[in-house]
């Protein structure tokens, strides 16, 4: 693969995303990892979500406890972030150590690539709705074709800061982070002074269905955003090798789980005084005329902030699949595809039943594969080789057998298949799920199985390659070396 210089500075388009960064590259401390990770988690998605638990028929204090509780998967994604410094390649090319080369690229277009497009058109959906809400606020009469045009401009401003890379992304990330969380907390004051914290639902829960049924459903559609951030090594990568793993691993859950809480338990309280089946029309109803506007462009900020780190890791898992473009390229074809599934969602299907679908479905893949990543850099004690890593061809220490890893994949499919099982959506229900009332356990379960079963059919294996005096996994240059 023709790999070009991978690091750039702002304004300077980065035109590679999956070779090692040099070490004279490397700067920045661990704290920095907080802006970006909370900048694009200042998103509007996590109010919606929230909004949902009470729509689902919890009370305010169960519908807290359930955000609080399924966001803690942000703890995941701050330890799959220490093996950027160790190894400096992106979370995409880390893959190849658990799933060989030719099966980490099918896992880099079905979960690193395709789930990233499908968020990212959630994201433009967002910001399209709630820019066309703004719209409509200054000219109430405006043509519906407005929205469609919205979505083409998000689309573009999200994808240029995208294109140019990690150095905007961070540049950015920086002061937008601080902005928006002045919105939100202006927002939050307004939210508490008419929330209702003894609020209950008057229809009972969900269908009928059980309590703590309803719960884990929520649980689940919470859990699967921090599951879709498999991808802390692309940008804790560009830390020094020696970078504190504990801190690494802190600033980068700590950065996605604050305003996922915040923003979800927001969601919650505004659940409880209007309709979040339309919650962009009913917080107008809370907040002073001169605020409505702002909160608008927040939202708008917002899903801008999270698509572009989203859609700079989604061209990243194209490079790593395979696909002998150049960075730039891959993130311009995202957007054609993100934009296509955008229009179909606000045109033609249920916005609502399409998010909250595709967001528990995406846990098949998305909880087993997060499982694995984690128990391998548990046995491996985050000894990876950039350098090794980026080796494809065969007979290389990535191409295990025929270039598949059939530990990882067994685990991995094992994993999904029971993962299925137990997930219930508003179209499918895993049969074991049914048995259980509806309960939905698929993150639990598919994490433990899948995990469980790697550990089982690789551990041996990576401990006797690292009792060994050279191997692979070690560093062998100062520049991949912690």
């Amino acid at each position: 693969m023709d790999l070009e210089p991978q690091s750039a500075a702002p304004g300077r388009v980065e035109q590679n995303g999956t070779n090692s960064i040099p070490l004279v590259e490397r700067h920045g401390s661990p704290r920095d990892l907080f802006t970006v990770w909370a900048g694009s988690n200042v998103t509007y998605l996590y109010f919606v979500l929230g909004g949902l638990l009470v729509l689902f028929g919890l009370n305010v204090w169960q519908a807290i406890a359930v955000v609080i509780a399924g966001n803690l998967f942000f703890v995941g994604v701050g330890f799959l972030a220490i093996t950027g410094p160790r190894s400096g390649v992106p979370s995409e090319v880390i893959g190849r150590a658990f799933f060989g080369v030719r099966g980490n690229r099918v896992l880099n277009l079905v979960c690193g690539w395709f789930v990233g497009v499908l968020y990212e058109a959630i994201n433009l959906s967002v910001g399209a709705t709630v820019g066309f809400a703004l719209v409509l606020w200054f000219a109430p009469q405006a043509p519906i074709w407005v929205q469609g045009a919205l979505v083409l401009g998000l689309a573009l401003l999200t994808f240029t800061i995208s294109v140019y890379g990690h150095a905007t992304i961070l540049r950015f990330s920086r002061w937008i982070t601080w902005v928006l969380l002045i919105g939100i907390a202006l927002m939050a004051f307004f939210v508490l002074l008419r929330a209702d914290f003894s609020y209950e639902p008057a229809g009972g829960s969900l269908e009928g269905a059980p309590l703590w049924a309803v719960a884990l459903a929520g649980f689940t559609l919470i859990a699967s955003a921090p599951l879709s951030w498999q991808v802390g090594a692309d940008y804790a990568r560009y830390l020094p090798p020696d970078s504190n793993p504990s801190h690494v691993a802190f600033w980068t859950g700590f950065g996605g789980f604050l305003p996922a809480v915040a923003i979800g338990i927001l969601g919650v309280l505004a659940g409880t005084v209007v309709d979040m089946s339309d919650p962009t029309t009913g917080m107008a109803s809370i907040l002073p005329s001169w605020f409505y506007p702002i909160f608008l462009v927040i939202v708008i900020v917002g899903s801008v902030a999270n698509n572009s780190l989203t859609a700079y890791s989604t061209g990243l898992a194209l490079l790593a699949a395979g696909v002998r473009w150049r960075r730039s390229v891959t993130v311009i074809f995202d957007a054609v595809i993100a934009v296509g599934i955008t229009l179909y969602a606000l045109f033609v299907s249920n916005f609502l039943d399409s998010l909250s679908g595709l967001l528990e479905v995406s846990l098949v893949i998305l909880a087993p594969s997060m499982a694995i990543y984690v128990v391998d850099i548990i046995i491996r004690r985050n000894r990876y080789d950039g350098r090794s890593l980026e080796d494809e061809s065969p007979g290389g220490s990535n191409w295990f057998r025929r270039g598949w890893n059939l530990a990882g994949l067994t685990a991995l499919v094992v994993g999904a298949v029971a993962t299925a099982l137990f997930v219930s959506t508003t179209f499918y229900m895993g049969p074991l799920a049914a048995a259980l009332g509806g309960a939905d356990l698929s993150p639990i379960v598919g994490s433990l199985v899948a995990g469980g079963l790697y550990a089982l059919l690789a551990g041996r294996r990576i401990r006797a390659s690292l009792a060994s005096p050279r191997t692979d996994a070690e560093p062998r240059s100062a520049e991949v070396a912690a």
